[in-house]
């Protein structure tokens, strides 16, 4: 029997109101069920949970249906930045929404479980943040764990590349990410793609959604655009003054990031400034992990021509090395919370002197965008965090105690700023370098938090042999 639906509105005219559905896609606007997510608005069923890892953004994004007045419950990733309020943002401090933040991995892991008939799981992320509140902990082999409830769906909207009558998915480069585990989360999952084949056209090493988990397949009617500047290749350099004097640019104090790498290594880069990081390894044996399902990777050259089937988990264009691998953010996560990473990079909104770090929401922000940070830091992988001194309104990022929502504690190893190179020696950061024009005494007074002085403070250079 064909699993094959004439339109996608045919495909999504059963949903009822008061459904959970999960939407796959990625950061603001890679790979989402832009068709599916269009005829669902068109039909209008109403009261819905939506899950997602974010609500996209662009001409289809899936916010479009808590713009209609369908949606009165969100289980997202992200919500909100800072400085750029969103519509869940401000539909939950008004009291007319439901928000629920969950980590990027344990989301997909959720998903999986209700797939795999695990009513729950133990899991180490979110251990000592506020996402851990009200649920069970139970400690295993001296190590604290949260108990995480599977996360059934009524359906899931998904999109692949190539389908057939049997429901059987094909994938394309890393825009695999969330599809399969939301799929099989789902009683009735649907599918769009760009193509549809007779049975036996996908090889079957290449089906990354099996039929038995697909109810529908439909043909794609909405192009999988990329909203402007989603995929920016590089972010602009620049720097800070203190104290009337620059400091290091961005890309400079990358530079200083990158050289504290080893060769063979794996590391995963943050979005943000980490990600700048990607700039200054070409040439290197240093193989980047990102969250959707990207191993072995470097970010597109200038002169690449863009293919919108392979990003990074910032939104970044990238092409694979030789010897890299593509596969789904189950796989990715099960790479991050395994220790199987060397580094990981990220940026911050704030690091305590005792290695405390918050980086996905400030104070009075409703949500905030957690991402896979909590799950990359769960592995126990060295922690680099990469960012300036300094916030945008002057005060320090280094403080002694997080005011903050912690992404995880006592977890951070390194910092590198701008300004300074810090190395954690037990409940203290032991200033090990300066930027070039600046003193001790004035990265000192520029930096909250209690700091040991190394012996030997050296001069920071951005191209420095790794520590």
């Amino acid at each position: 029997m064909t699993k094959i639906f004439s339109s996608p509105e045919a495909a999504v005219v059963d949903i009822q109101n008061g459904s959970t559905i999960a939407i796959a896609g990625f950061g603001v606007g890679h790979s989402y069920p832009n068709s599916l997510v269009i005829a669902l608005k068109e039909h209008g069923a109403r009261d819905l949970c939506v899950v997602a890892n974010s609500l996209g953004a662009g001409e289809y994004r899936p916010e479009l249906l808590l713009e209609n007045g369908q949606v009165s419950k969100v289980i997202l990733s992200f919500s909100a930045r800072p400085g750029f309020p969103s519509l869940v943002e401000q539909r939950a401090a008004a009291g007319e929404l439901q928000l629920e933040m969950v980590p990027q991995g344990i989301l997909v892991e959720r998903l999986r479980a209700a797939g795999a008939g695990l009513p729950a799981f133990y899991s180490p992320v979110t251990v000592g943040t506020p996402l851990a509140q009200g649920k069970e902990l139970r400690e295993f082999g001296g190590k604290q764990y949260v108990l995480e409830q599977a996360l059934p769906v009524d359906y899931a909207l998904i999109r692949g590349f190539r389908a057939d009558a049997n429901g059987n998915v094909e994938f394309r480069g890393s825009s695999m990410h969330f599809h399969p585990s939301f799929a099989k989360g789902a009683r009735v999952a649907i599918v769009e793609v760009d193509e549809i084949v007779e049975a036996g056209a996908i090889p079957p090493e290449r089906v990354g959604l099996p039929g038995i988990f697909v109810a529908r397949v439909v043909l794609a009617t909405k192009k999988m655009a990329v909203p402007k500047g989603a995929m920016r290749r590089r972010a602009p350099d620049s720097r800070r003054e203190y104290f009337g004097k620059p400091a290091l640019s961005r890309m400079e104090f990358a530079q200083r990031a990158a050289a504290l790498l080893p060769e063979h290594c794996y590391v995963n880069l943050g979005s943000g400034l980490p990600t700048l990081v990607a700039s200054h390894i070409a040439g290197r044996s240093i193989t980047l992990h990102a969250e959707n399902g990207a191993l072995g990777y470097e970010l597109l050259s200038d002169a690449g021509i863009p293919d919108p089937d392979f990003f990074d988990a910032a939104g970044g264009f990238i092409e694979m090395r030789a010897g890299g691998a593509l596969f789904d953010s189950v796989v990715s996560f099960e790479v991050a919370r395994s220790g199987k990473l060397s580094a990981v990079l990220l940026g911050a909104y704030q690091v305590a002197q005792n290695g405390d770090l918050a980086n996905w929401s400030v104070p009075g922000q409703v949500g905030g965008g957690i991402g896979g940070a909590m799950d990359l830091i769960a592995g126990a992988s060295k922690l680099i965090i990469v960012m300036e001194h300094s916030d945008s309104k002057g005060r320090s990022k280094l403080v002694r105690e997080c005011q903050y929502p912690l992404t995880a504690p006592q977890c951070v190893d390194m910092i590198v700023t701008d300004l300074a190179l810090l190395v954690r020696r037990g409940d203290r950061f032991v200033l090990e370098e300066v930027a070039p024009g600046f003193s001790v005494a004035e990265v000192q007074q520029l930096t909250d938090m209690e700091l040991l002085i190394s012996h030997d403070v050296r001069i920071m250079q951005p191209d420095a042999r790794p520590m």
